[in-house]
């Protein structure tokens, strides 16, 4: 197949590099054909070699019209972004991870060709869930469950991952390259799809012991499809401002606009956002409201807030110190600070799956989703009330809090279900 054409999709563009054999690395990972393998040496290894390690990425964009050799200055680590990207929101590809070598001296990732259009394999009969020790006997989930969970996996959102100013990846970043669904989903639309969820193999005693339980390298397929996020600001304790983000690419919460050079890296980015309401404006007292207005020019470019499929991460670009709280916080007590300009983890998925299964058939304490944010002072503190804050900000995805109303609501009818299955299995 020539490649000269500018109309061919990645897919048919992708196929005709891995049969030219021109690519160092690139190749078919079974003879079937529908797994290959595409080089991925990161651009620090002191063995990495531009025209060899880079050679694939740089004919992507080349042939994107994203790179013209003698006009363009040459950047691998933006050219493997780009294919990055387009991999990740193809619905064509599904990565395998647990195919993948990256911890080698020629690392590499595996990717599986999907069936034309990207349809995903739907089962024709009930939605189940294998128990671990009984993949004979399935778990029949309960129907007010069936939109929250999936035992099928779904191909990723559109993802852009972040590169720093070295060129080293950080967590992935959503943005907007395709136009996304703008309805607010329902209920019944699916929040989050796994091809092996870590639901407990069947017990011999009313609680599971932790062992019992499948970590978090049992997810390698997680899917969360509901990206929404709910941003509440609060002035000294008292709500300002409340607002449902509609896109995946999560908001800004900031005073001013939003820096204007990611665009000229990441392209436009669409992530909605908040701006902090002027305080005279509000019914705080006329004292607090002049200390805001000091606090709020340093909170220009703000901070960034986004869901990933493995998580709820921030990016801080304001000069004005940010602190946090939340479920992955260091501490509980003392203050928790976002450096400026670098990526942080608020929420682990995995990690709030496995304490929902401990909270469904453990016992165990209800998850925790919520994120506080504070804008200028230290946070937490055991001594202060946060509603003394001057300016603070609640954040909490919207995947986490419906399936654990879901839990919630469904647990009596879980519970039966589990029993019935333990049972079944003890006489057998």
């Amino acid at each position: 197949m020539k490649d000269n054409g500018k109309n061919m999709r990645l897919r048919e563009w992708l196929i005709a590099q891995i049969d030219s054999g021109k690519y160092a690395g690139l190749s078919w990972e079974n003879q079937e054909k529908t797994m290959f393998r595409i080089p991925w040496k990161h651009a620090a290894k002191q063995d990495y070699k531009q025209d060899e390690d880079a050679a694939l990425f740089k004919a992507w964009a080349v042939y994107k019209g994203k790179y013209r050799e003698g006009k363009d200055r040459a950047d691998p680590s933006t050219w493997k972004t780009r294919l990055r990207c387009a991999l990740n929101k193809s619905t064509d590809f599904l990565e395998v991870p647990q195919r993948s070598q990256l911890d080698i001296s020629e690392p590499y990732k595996v990717y599986q060709i999907q069936a034309e259009g990207g349809s995903p394999i739907v089962s024709p009969g009930p939605h189940a869930i294998l128990l671990g020790s009984q993949p004979d006997m399935p778990l029949n989930v309960p129907a007010s469950l069936r939109p929250q969970i999936s035992s099928r996996p779904e191909v990723d959102a559109d993802w852009k991952e972040r590169v720093d100013s070295y060129g080293q990846t950080q967590h992935p970043v959503p943005l907007d390259t395709e136009k996304q669904d703008q309805r607010a989903p329902t209920d019944c639309d699916m929040r989050i799809k796994t091809e092996s969820l870590p639901w407990p193999e069947s017990r011999g005693s009313d609680c599971a012991p932790a062992h019992h339980l499948l970590p978090t390298t049992h997810l390698p397929m997680l899917r969360v499809t509901d990206f929404r996020l709910q941003v509440r600001l609060y002035y000294q304790g008292q709500q300002v401002q409340d607002v449902t983000t509609t896109t995946p690419d999560g908001c800004w919460i900031l005073q001013g606009s939003a820096p204007v050079e990611n665009e000229r890296i990441y392209g436009p980015c669409t992530a909605e956002q908040v701006r902090f309401p002027p305080p005279k404006l509000t019914q705080v007292p006329s004292g607090i409201a002049e200390a805001m207005a000091r606090l709020l020019p340093h909170l220009e470019r703000g901070v960034l807030l986004w869901v990933a499929p493995d998580g709820v991460f921030t990016k801080r670009f304001c000069q004005g110190r940010v602190y946090w709280h939340g479920p992955l916080a260091q501490h509980q007590d003392k203050p928790n600070k976002l450096d400026r300009e670098k990526t942080c983890k608020l929420l682990d998925t995995p990690i709030f799956l496995r304490e929902l299964q401990q909270y469904l058939y453990a016992g165990g304490p209800t998850p925790r989703f919520e994120i506080d944010l504070c804008f200028g002072e230290e946070f937490p503190e055991s001594s202060q009330n946060k509603a003394k804050k001057l300016i603070t900000a609640r954040v909490e995805p919207l995947f986490a809090r419906t399936l654990l109303q879901s839990i919630k609501r469904s647990e009596p009818e879980v519970m039966a279900a589990v029993q019935m299955v333990r049972t079944g299995t003890e006489g057998n």
